[in-house]
């Protein structure tokens, strides 16, 4: 019964639904108490509706029972500065974070997603890492848990130049059930810009059949794309 309670209170909290998802997680406290994993997602379910005084109290019985929690820890310096009915925002750095700069950022929906416990803890604005493998690459937390994989065209890419020693920055860009999505971000120029097809973007009172430099960039077109 317990396992089947879990998967319901990591279902509501990937859907979002915060406060059903506290009703689950206080039901199996109830008969584990030392639930750290409960624990942790209560509080999280907490700090989502505004109550931080509540999340905070959670997430310190947690590091009583298991002083090394890095989930527990790293929640209770995220809402240091937060008051009790204000519900938690990104700070703006967290969103200059994602500008994105053609050739040195990307947009990644990671491939065989991991373990939904792992998946519900994550938020937006988490600071991930890569870690290639001889034949893929996966992204992991800062204390290495298995989040998902680069689709292998990507990871085929970032592999070779991790080899010369490109560096990436990897931040969480957004949760949903079942999908996870990811902002790549180097200094270096690693992906290939979106080519623009010209053509599509021209008025049609401008184009015209008998006009021959239209056929010569349909055709330069057609080139570029074979």
């Amino acid at each position: 019964m317990e396992i089947s309670l879990a998967q319901q209170a990591i279902s509501l909290a990937i859907q979002g639904n915060w406060n059903e998802a506290i009703k689950i997680n206080l039901e199996i406290l109830k008969s584990s108490p030392h639930d750290t994993d409960s624990l942790n997602r209560l509080a999280k379910a907490y700090a989502e509706i505004g109550e931080i005084d509540k999340a905070k109290k959670t997430a310190q019985k947690v590091l009583k029972i298991e002083p090394t929690n890095h989930i527990a820890s790293k929640s209770l310096d995220k809402w240091q500065a937060v008051k009790n009915g204000i519900i938690p925002t990104k700070s703006s750095t967290s969103t200059e974070s994602f500008l994105e700069d053609p050739g040195k950022t990307k947009i990644v929906t990671l491939i065989n997603p991991g373990d939904k416990q792992i998946i519900a803890n994550l938020d937006s604005g988490d600071i991930v890492k890569l870690l290639p493998h001889p034949h893929s690459v996966a992204v992991v937390t800062d204390n290495n848990k298995y989040i998902g994989k680069l689709p292998d065209d990507l990871a085929a890419r970032l592999k070779s130049l991790i080899k010369k020693g490109n560096k990436y920055d990897v931040i969480i860009k957004s949760v949903e059930k079942k999908q996870v999505t990811v902002f790549i971000r180097s200094d270096t120029f690693s992906f290939p810009t979106e080519k623009i097809d010209y053509v599509s973007f021209t008025p049609p009172e401008l184009v015209h059949k008998d006009v021959p430099i239209m056929d010569d960039i349909e055709e330069g077109s057609a080139e570029e794309t074979d």
